[in-house]
């Protein structure tokens, strides 16, 4: 019994020790195996989709940004100072037409004045009644001699002075007239009220700003361009500018600036826009300006195309689904699309993300849908 055990366990070891030695066999042959495969494949670092260029057919067009303004403001302010605003009848924002009262001021010191002076002219055109009538009588018994010629003279002056002094008296009552007209506050001409300083109760100067108008509510893009580009612009040009909402908005060119900046180089080019359009006097907007008659174009998205180092590259899917960069010449540029030379009609370029990616980078290519889900730098 004790001799069956023995060779029982005698067996049990023998099994054991060569189960470990294949063991260790295969954990050391393992990574030979691994590194001699021949289909290993590199780790992908983003997940992609390509494009390929397309043609298409666009207008010549000069590029330009800068702000809106105003095509012309209106300053509305009062014309006597020294009274009180007694009514603010506009807000800004309000649409307004030319004459309508924007405000008024206090006129009661005006109205006591004007009483007064009335008075006033009434009493001198009396007294220059009286000096006409003892001028006249003066005259009619000149030549009788019951009146020296000194006193006939005396009438005259009297009757010039009362005539002077009527014209004074009516010409202080046309200025407190005046004054009082101008207590009432209006447009100049039609326009969107843009600000407003105004204060009910506030005593004002002559001259004070109290509202500012945005003249006929005609915006105007300002665009600053160098000397080649406005070399090719005229008046009349069509433009398209895209405000910061992304709404696209179509204008003309009104005027070229005549000089150019001595410190910059550039001119500033006026182009009108619609009243009806959104576009505010502030804003900042990029846009075109169309040039000449369409020509075709190799377009990609602008997603496509990644600036580094002050040019435009784009990556091109080469074997083995690894990238390489290419520069590219960008052009025109309409909505998402940007312009390029130098690709071939049928090259296969990242869609989007190149900022992520390297010379050489291994990706991951799904569908145009497909990538659409995923976000950059999203390694498989």
């Amino acid at each position: 019994m004790k001799i069956a055990v023995n060779r029982t366990l005698t067996t049990g070891a023998v099994v054991l020790a060569a189960l470990l030695a294949a063991a260790v066999v295969a954990w050391v042959q393992r990574p030979a195996a691994a590194a001699s495969a021949p289909d290993a494949k590199a780790t992908s670092v983003l997940t992609v989709s390509t494009v390929t260029p397309k043609t298409e057919t666009w207008p010549e067009t000069v590029q330009g940004s800068g702000p809106l303004a105003a095509w012309q403001e209106i300053v509305v302010s009062p014309e006597t100072g020294g009274l009180r605003i007694a009514e603010l009848l506009v807000d800004v924002g309000a649409s307004v037409k030319r004459g309508e009262l924007l405000a008024r001021l206090a006129d009661d010191s005006l109205q006591a004045d004007l009483r007064k002076q009335q008075a006033a002219v009434a009493q001198s055109r009396a007294t220059y009644e009286q000096a006409v009538s003892n001028l006249q009588r003066a005259k009619s018994i000149e030549d009788s001699g019951a009146l020296s010629a000194q006193k006939v003279e005396d009438y005259r002056i009297t009757e010039a002075t009362s005539r002077a002094a009527l014209a004074l008296a009516q010409a202080e009552l046309d200025s407190i007239q005046l004054k009082l007209r101008q207590t009432r506050i209006v447009a100049a001409d039609d326009g969107i009220v843009s600000s407003k300083s105004a204060v009910l109760g506030n005593v004002v100067n002559a001259g004070a700003e109290l509202f500012r108008l945005v003249r006929q509510g005609r915006i105007e893009w300002r665009p600053e361009l160098d000397a080649r580009q406005v070399a090719t612009l005229k008046a009349g040009q069509s433009a398209y500018v895209t405000l910061p909402s992304g709404e696209r908005v179509e204008g003309q060119v009104r005027l070229v600036g005549p000089t150019l900046s001595t410190s910059t180089g550039r001119t500033t080019v006026y182009v009108s826009l619609p009243a009806t359009s959104p576009a505010r006097a502030g804003m900042f907007a990029n846009g075109s300006i169309e040039l000449s008659s369409p020509r075709p174009a190799q377009t990609l998205p602008q997603t496509a195309v990644t600036l580094r180092d002050g040019r435009a590259y784009v990556y091109l899917l080469g074997p083995g689904d690894k990238v390489g960069s290419q520069p590219v010449t960008t052009g025109r540029r309409q909505g998402d699309q940007v312009e390029v030379q130098g690709l071939a009609p049928n090259a296969r370029v990242v869609a989007s993300g190149g900022a992520f990616l390297s010379e050489g980078a291994q990706v991951t290519v799904v569908s145009s849908a497909e990538a659409a889900g995923k976000a950059p730098g999203g390694a498989r």
